[in-house]
């Protein structure tokens, strides 16, 4: 499609029914804005914003964002290196005295691309016991990420979506300009540009007028509202609306804040890795779907989900803001733009490519690490699956395939003796297949674990025919189930919240972390925190 096609018959309808299971008055939903040339050519609102009393989503319902809050805070740090109050390239401690010394220099520029390789303050939050819906504070959160020296690999070498980066660059732009992350993008953002609902909300408790509830699904399968307790800043604290968010895509279109030059930045890779640029710019994820650059970012928080991106070669613009966590709106905007350009809906398969995935389902960890992914099929369609969830698969070549999430270019490749071969910015690794089934505990497992350097202590012991492990720090303890898979690798499952109730499988993404038993001690591996060690106490 060029800027000039015409479009399909009967969008609305057909986009309509992308969110149909929303669209009722005992569900939560989303508000949906389509664009072509700076046109609207979509607009829908489906499901509910608040439930109990009846209240529709509609143009002014104000919903969180998520992390497309990032793109904000990189906006206003490079405003800000404009003006020659900060660096890009400066090591973080500079403004930051306060964190450990990292094993090698971590820039501003390392934080903005996801390249820093500093571990995830909300994953250690939630593993160190301190549930993210509990209340907590800034100043516990600076003293998490104080005490993690060790990190999951040197600056630039990889790439791990990571909150603490954004965390401590929303934490500079603040002392530097010496005013609040609200202050600062109301002056230079929202505005100048008219963006009336969208700011900083700290606390999910806070009062907002217009303001969604958020939901997800309890363990009775029913609507919960959904709320977190800790204070969120740039990694993933504001909201908008859909006017207020269609508004920043025309911006980025056609700036009237910011620069073409600054954008430019923000979306060009933020690293190479091994001769493989990266799809994460700063704050903006640019990558390819169907010959179209897309250019955007998501965001997920507690009961809501969100995406706004623009296909810059086909002048097209999409913003969907969910306030459910059930629903993946990075995938949902591919499909839209599928019925725009006239293709069959769906990730891009080959014919026979779901039967080749079929055969392949099952869990698979990598030959040098505890690194772990599923296969598994949902609703009659192949997801992959981390301990993160599960999202559509697409492929990329005859016999290669790749997870429908910008922001995870792992390449794989099922093959016949039953293993899957990978490709992760040019370094290939081989994925064993693990047992389908739950494998005998080894009783030299149990006992006591501990980091002193983090504070992160386990003991692991039986419980009811049941491998418990539970981890402790000094800000909270955390029970999980422990299953063997194979003879030195354990998935630590969530526990039951009540009697008569399953938690999610396995091949769901229903594993929170691994646990791998080593001589002396335990290492505990997952999507963003990597390869920390406890020894034997």
């Amino acid at each position: 499609m060029t800027k000039q096609s015409r479009l399909p018959s009967n969008i609305t309808a057909r986009i309509d029914a992308l969110f149909a299971p929303w669209a009722k008055p005992e569900s939560p939903g989303a508000a949906v804005g389509v664009t072509l040339n700076g046109r609207e050519i979509h607009r829908g609102f489906y499901g509910m914003a608040d439930i109990a009393h009846g209240v529709a989503i509609d143009e002014n319902t104000v919903i969180r964002i998520g992390s497309q809050t990032k793109q904000f805070t990189v906006l206003l740090a490079l405003m800000l290196e404009a003006e020659g109050k900060l660096s890009m390239a400066d090591d973080v401690r500079r403004y930051l005295p306060w964190l450990p010394e990292y094993p090698e220099t971590v820039t501003l520029h390392h934080l903005a691309a996801n390249v820093g390789g500093l571990r995830d303050f909300l994953e250690i939050m939630i593993l160190g016991g301190l549930p993210i819906g509990a209340p907590s504070t800034r100043a516990l959160a600076r003293r998490i990420i104080a005490g993690h020296r060790g990190v999951n690999f040197r600056p630039g070498r990889d790439l791990i979506y990571c909150n603490t980066g954004f965390f401590l660059l929303s934490e500079i732009v603040e002392q530097v300009s010496g005013r609040s992350f609200n202050e600062l993008l109301e002056e230079r953002i929202t505005g100048p540009l008219g963006m009336r609902d969208t700011r900083l909300m700290r606390w999910d408790s806070e009062i907002q007028r217009r303001l969604a509830d958020h939901h997800t699904r309890g363990p009775d399968g029913r609507w919960h509202k959904a709320q977190w307790g800790l204070v969120l800043g740039g990694e993933g604290g504001m909201v908008s609306t859909l006017e207020d968010m269609k508004l920043w895509l025309a911006n980025l279109d056609a700036p009237k804040v910011g620069t073409p030059e600054i954008y430019a930045r923000m979306s060009a890779p933020g690293a190479v890795i091994n001769g493989i640029p990266t799809t994460y710019g700063m704050g903006l994820v640019a990558c390819r779907y169907r010959g179209l650059t897309s250019i955007g970012h998501g965001g997920g928080v507690a009961g809501g989900r969100s995406e706004s991106v623009r296909f810059p070669e086909a002048g097209i613009g999409i913003v969907i803001l969910g306030n459910t966590d059930d629903m993946g709106p990075f995938s949902l905007a591919r499909r839209i733009v599928d019925i725009l350009l006239g293709h069959e809906q769906g990730p891009p398969r080959a014919q026979g490519a779901a039967e080749r995935l079929r055969k392949a389902q099952g869990l698979y960890r990598a030959e040098e690490s505890d690194d772990v992914f599923g296969i598994a099929f949902d609703k009659g369609e192949p997801v992959f699956v981390t301990n993160m969830g599960a999202m559509p698969i697409g492929q990329t070549e005859e016999g290669a395939f790749m997870p429908e999430r910008g922001i995870l270019p792992l390449e794989f490749i099922p093959r016949d003796d039953g293993d899957i071969d990978t490709r992760w910015f040019g370094s290939e690794r081989r994925f064993r297949r693990l047992s389908d089934t739950a494998l005998p505990t080894s009783p030299s497992l149990c006992g006591r674990y501990a980091d002193p350097a983090t504070g992160f202590a386990a003991e692991i012991g039986s419980d009811t025919e049941r491998t418990v492990i539970r981890l402790s720090t000094p800000y909270g303890i955390w029970e999980a189930e422990l299953e063997a898979r194979a003879p030195d690798l354990y998935l630590a499952l969530p526990r039951r919240i009540i009697a008569d109730t399953e938690p999610p499988p396995v091949s769901a993404g229903g594993w929170l972390f691994t646990i791998r038993s080593v001589a002396g001690g335990i290492v505990l591996n997952d999507d963003r925190t990597k390869q920390l060690m406890m020894l034997r106490a």
